[in-house]
């Protein structure tokens, strides 16, 4: 275990690195065989690990409905001691969904069953109530606040549970306006993913502003020399952020589905040429308002295309 407060009980962030591994065969095609090992391990530390610790201290490896239980545990560097965060429990979900969505040729049936196993036993996502709405939780349970982050919302981003062309949007949209504890949660600065979150929310008006105040110029001689921000100038994580926000407003993939402009302003002109899942390429021009080029490849990848109403092409349009 990691001798600092902040990381301790932190290991959520090789989840992500796995499901990249994934994503790269969801978009490219690869072949990822090579890879489930490595990810299988990951998975099979969190099991046993919370498993032991369960039954350390209650004589049992699981909870009365059959559940682990993830504690000591730690939401992002933020909620302290905390039971069931709300970033284990959406990380390994996707991670989990995401290998049990590949062909059996590629899983294999060991790899299979104990995934499906697996997921059997993780926890529901912790929900609460803030201001008479019902939001989600960073966790079940914690001792203290110690950071800035926002982990209730990584089901939104990066695990994708949430978002536009996905259930219960409002319980998502919800928890970013009533979800957080301090003020000092949402910002702009460094590696803050508030612009990430209310474009993969569908929040056109926040994603805009957020978006454009993030990508602001550095008050430096490079104008890409952010920060400092929490840590250090120049801040990568600033410019990291604010990249996969503007792109998350112009194209999301929940799915199969591609939706094109899910939170981009109708007013700003864009040329784009992005890759989406299934060796797809999406390649458009935005004009006025107006939509007036739009290629798709290949082409019968266009029928999984989603645009909002005011993007649809009319019969006078090229």
């Amino acid at each position: 275990m990691e001798d600092s407060a902040f990381v301790d009980h932190l290991w959520d962030t090789v989840l992500e690195f796995c499901l990249m591994m994934l994503e790269v065969g969801r978009f490219t095609g690869a072949d990822v065989s090579g890879d489930l090992a490595f990810v299988d391990s990951c998975l099979t530390f969190f099991d046993q690990h919370y498993r032991a610790e369960q039954a350390r201290m209650s004589g049992r490896e699981l909870d009365g409905a059959g559940k682990l239980v993830l504690f000591p545990g730690t939401a992002c560097e933020t909620y302290k001691n905390a039971t069931n965060s709300a970033v284990t429990i959406a990380g390994l979900d996707a991670l989990l969904s995401a290998l049990l969505a590949l062909p059996d040729t590629r899983l294999g049936s060991p790899l299979q069953a104990r995934c499906a196993a697996m997921r059997a036993t993780l926890p529901p996502l912790p929900t609460r109530t803030v201001a008479g709405h019902r939001v989600l939780g960073p966790a079940e349970r914690w001792d203290r606040i110690q950071n800035v982050e926002i982990p209730q919302l990584y089901p939104v981003f990066p695990y994708h549970q949430y978002g536009v062309g996905l259930p219960d949007l409002q319980l998502a949209v919800d928890t970013w306006r009533y979800g957080v504890d301090t003020p000092a949660q949402k910002d702009i600065r460094s590696w803050h993913q508030d612009a990430i979150f209310c474009a993969r929310l569908g929040l056109t008006d926040e994603a805009a502003r957020l978006t454009a105040l993030k990508l602001d110029d550095a008050p430096r001689r490079h104008p890409s020399f952010w920060g400092p921000g929490h840590d250090w100038a120049p801040d990568h994580n600033w410019g990291g952020s604010g990249m996969i926000g503007l792109q998350e407003m112009l194209m999301q993939t929940p799915g199969d589905a591609i939706h094109l402009f899910p939170a981009w302003p109708r007013g700003w002109d864009v040329d784009f040429r992005l890759h989406a899942p299934h060796e797809t390429r999406a390649e458009g021009r935005l004009r006025g308002g107006r939509l007036v080029a739009l290629s798709v490849e290949p082409q019968q990848a266009r029928a999984r295309i989603v645009l909002p109403a005011w993007a649809e092409p009319t019969a006078s349009s090229p």
